[in-house]
């Protein structure tokens, strides 16, 4: 879970999946396999009849689209009318050009969808918490739409031909900026097509401006501009204006043109301290969950608290209303970690991990006193990123100190403090400050030693800055140790490194099965290494998260029984993986149903 926000809505879904956790910048594409043979992806049908082959009602040589990949997208929470409009359009050869072509109806609204209903993921029939209003959030049911990119590099895209300054003159036309406009294109590149150009203004809009990876190092495929043509991308393009123009966003390049309040973040509370804390200092709160959302099965969702508002409007609706529990982990660890968890779990009778962590520097480190100079009044540590700072920068500080007086002059202090609290450095010697080592690291996020060791040490620092911190998460999922004395089926989706895994078993929890699905190989192999060594039960790893079909997940249930938890987390906005979350769970409540 990167702890930038990243804007994929212009990505395939296929390219979502390769890049959802490679964004570093020392990123390599990797091949990942499974560690159990799985079925084909229920929503890819090779043998399919393309566009070129459809009758005027959609069909493939006269026959109708299989009513289970019908279905499919419909259980993605697409209507069967927007599936069908979609089908007819382009066909269902090609199950990524489709569902781009159906996430940009639900970017664009009704009008690019033949008047297809686009009113969420999961239909809504909850009950009105009087603490909690989304309407209040200013937000649009489709406002965290983005047009789906269908095209990247293919050599007929008049969209990425454009010289710089046409591409300049069309997204200024479109509402941007042309400040925002030159930044993107130094970003991306003087090549990079024009709707990758405009997913990085999103992406910098919603993450307030603040530093990101480079989307030109994401792999953009041209299978779907070849579903779609140029003509498609003309046209969404225009309706992408049309609905620019619908709210007011004008030429000033302030607001996204889908909608206005797309990059205001979500206000949180102070303290974020969630429902309630171990020490009990805070008054706890009480809560009442929508008849539907009432488990077993048990889910847990995490995702970056300072997201846009429609990103949590969405992740609530979709997710039967619930109100987000927004927490800081330095109120569980000596490091910072603000994130939003939507849940069914009880919030009464927790209790946190034991042994209790450290809550400062000094209490975790003690040896990194003795060179702490008095001027840094640091007590804990900012959130991990998913880098670490380089030896230039580590150089430059240490010769600014070297050359000052000591105290150094109040400038010196705030560059070095800055610097200090973006990269999490730490005192090693005089006048001298590194990174944290990858065993502190783990520490602080709750894991044991050398749980990450045996992969790159980059790739180490990636991983725990996309970890669970264990502590808090623990916290949450400390009810379930009294409700299965006689342990717990999981089902974990973006498993990453196990945080959540560590977690039960720091728990005393018993997990008899764990289904983990998890695209990096290295994340898989740590997560092997660490249940090979500490548990009984039976780990089976997937890394293809459209190979766990509806059909699949009810072969798991009718094998190993009912899954107690379905836990998972993303960062930012990912629709489409967070589409297949809701797929998922909805998948597992049905057939739990059906036992």
């Amino acid at each position: 879970m990167a702890t930038r926000l990243c804007s994929y809505g212009l990505l395939s879904p296929d390219a979502v999946m390769r890049t959802y956790r490679d964004s570093d910048d020392s990123f390599e594409w990797e091949s990942d396999g499974e560690a159990e043979p799985s079925s084909a992806p229920a929503l890819r049908n090779m043998d399919a009849a393309g566009p070129s082959t459809l009758d005027p009602n959609g069909r493939a040589n006269g026959e109708a689209p299989p009513n289970s990949l019908v279905e499919g997208y419909v259980g993605m929470g697409f209507t069967r009318e927007m599936v069908m409009k979609g089908i007819k359009e382009i066909g269902h050869s090609d199950s990524n050009a489709l569902l781009e072509l159906l996430l940009t109806y639900k970017a664009l609204g009704d009008e690019a969808a033949g008047n297809c209903s686009t009113s969420g993921l999961i239909s809504q029939s909850v009950e009105d918490d009087d603490d909690f209003d989304f309407e209040n959030w200013d937000g649009d049911d489709d406002a965290d739409g983005r047009e789906p990119n269908s095209d990247g590099s293919g050599h007929e895209d008049f969209l990425q031909e454009m010289s710089e300054d046409n591409k300049i003159k069309s997204l200024v036309n479109m509402g941007f900026a042309e400040d925002e406009a030159n930044r993107a294109i130094t970003r991306c590149g003087v090549d990079a097509a024009l709707c990758v150009l405009v997913d990085s203004i999103y992406a910098s809009q919603a993450a307030g401006n603040c530093s990101y990876m480079n989307l030109s190092e994401y792999e953009v495929t041209d299978r779907g501009f070849d579903s779609f043509g140029v003509r498609k991308k003309a046209r969404l393009m225009e309706e992408s204006k049309k609905k620019m123009k619908h709210y007011g966003s004008g030429a000033q390049g302030s607001r996204s043109p889908l909608d206005g309040n797309h990059g205001e973040l979500m206000p949180l509370p102070n303290p974020m301290v969630g429902f309630n804390l171990p020490t009990g200092r805070l008054r706890s709160v009480t809560r009442s969950l929508p008849k539907q959302a009432i488990g077993p099965p048990y889910f847990y969702y995490e995702n970056m608290a300072r997201s846009p508002k429609s990103v949590w409007k969405e992740i609530s609706r979709s997710l039967y209303d619930i109100e987000p529990e927004f927490v800081d982990s330095k109120y569980f660890c000596a490091a910072a970690r603000e994130r939003g968890y939507v849940h069914n779990l009880p919030i009464e009778k927790r209790s946190p991990l034991r042994p209790l962590p450290p809550k400062t520097i000094f209490e975790a480190f003690p040896h990194y006193k003795k060179w702490w100079p008095t001027w840094d009044h640091r007590e804990q540590l900012n959130c991990f990123e998913t880098r670490v700072a380089s030896p230039n920068q580590i150089k430059q500080i240490e010769c600014a100190l070297a050359r000052s007086s000591n105290p150094p002059p109040l400038t010196i202090q705030k560059y070095v403090m800055d610097q200090c609290r973006e990269w999490n450095l730490v005192w090693v010697g005089k006048n001298k400050v590194a990174p944290l080592e990858q065993d502190e690291m783990e520490y602080l996020h709750g894991f044991p030693r050398n749980h990450t060791r045996g992969v790159a040490n980059t790739k180490r620092y990636k991983c725990l800055g996309d970890s669970f911190q264990v502590d808090t998460v623990g916290y949450h999922l400390s009810v379930l140790k009294d409700m299965y004395p006689n342990g717990v089926n999981v089902l974990s989706l973006f498993t990453g490194i196990g945080g959540g895994e560590v977690a039960l078993h720091r728990l005393g929890i018993h997990m008899k099965t764990v289904i983990s699905v998890e695209i990096s190989e290295d994340n898989r192999r740590i997560l092997r290494g660490w249940w090979d060594q500490t548990q009984t039960g039976t780990l089976i790893e997937i890394a293809d998260m459209k190979s766990l079909t509806n059909d699949r997940i009810a072969s798991f249930i009718g094998r190993f029984g009912r899954f107690d938890l379905v836990i998972g987390g993303l960062e930012g906005e990912q629709p489409a993986l967070f589409y297949h979350y809701c797929r998922i769970l909805k998948a597992v409540k049905s057939a739990t149903a059906r036992i």
